[in-house]
């Protein structure tokens, strides 16, 4: 009887540690199992996965995977890819410009602002700031940080007035030389036009048009509108920009006409009068 009594208590105690192990058995093949899932996640789920567990927002899909910086305000991130820079560039200041800047809650330090010949402008109560080469967003901004010691959260807009109006240069052998207004579309032949037109001693086949590229460098292109005018073709005309240079050089003979004789010089123009 006793043996039956000890042989019961035995099975019983193995049904009772019988769970307990197959728990501890189950504890320890999930985690391998939930690890190896997790290994197998390609490296931007992994990423995503934890920035979400971290501050409970969900990622953005719309990143671009390559390590490109995401712009949406530019193409590919990087600007036009024809030019390599801004597609539509803002207008940025130069000197003499004039800008109106408006407080919404504290009108008292309403003022105007001109660029000065140093590139800095005058701010009331609050210093000199460079504005030179700035936007008008990005000087609202520079305002804003310089009056936010003094104010709390100004609000303050910037209005352009007045600014230097589009302009070309024409110089050389032409009528009125000078600085003239950009007005509309105009190509070389035009602004010649607009100077006077060619003098007798002009070069009509080698006009050299002269466009800045930057502060420092400056491109030049070489026309014969000389050409273009006997051809009746237009189509090799360039048209100004802003800033651009027109040149008409003096021709050869003209250089050499006031060191001649002018009965010799009829002469040599026109030999066929003898």
């Amino acid at each position: 009887m006793r043996a039956i009594v000890q042989f019961a208590l035995f099975v019983a105690a193995g049904v009772l540690t019988l769970p307990p192990t197959l728990v501890a058995s189950a504890q320890e093949t999930t985690p391998s199992t939930v690890s190896e899932s997790r290994s197998s996640d390609p490296p931007a789920a992994r990423l995503a996965e934890a920035g979400k567990a971290e501050n409970g927002i969900e990622p953005r899909t719309d990143v671009p995977a390559n390590g490109a910086a995401y712009n949406p305000g530019k193409a590919g991130g990087t600007g036009d890819p024809a030019l390599g820079g801004e597609r539509y560039p803002l207008y940025r200041l130069t000197k003499s410009d004039t800008v109106e800047v408006s407080f919404t809650f504290s009108p008292e330090f309403n003022q105007s602002l001109t660029v000065q010949p140093d590139g800095f402008v005058a701010l009331k109560a609050a210093g000199t700031l460079r504005a030179e080469g700035l936007t008008i967003p990005e000087l609202q901004q520079a305002i804003t940080r310089a009056y936010s010691s003094f104010l709390h959260q100004p609000e303050i807009s910037v209005t352009l007035k007045d600014f230097e109006k589009p302009y070309f240069l024409a110089s050389g052998e032409v009528a009125r030389p000078g600085k003239y207004e950009l007005r509309g579309d105009l190509t070389v032949n035009e602004a010649v036009a607009i100077a006077g037109g060619f003098t007798q001693q002009a070069r009509h086949s080698q006009v050299v048009l002269f466009r800045r590229i930057s502060t420092e460098v400056a491109e030049s292109h070489v026309l014969d509108l000389k050409k273009m005018l006997n051809s009746r073709d237009l189509r090799e005309d360039w048209h100004l920009r802003p800033g651009d240079f027109v040149y008409v050089p003096q021709s050869r003979i003209s250089k050499i006409r006031r060191f001649v004789p002018a009965s010799s010089t009829n002469w040599y123009l026109n030999p066929l009068q003898f």
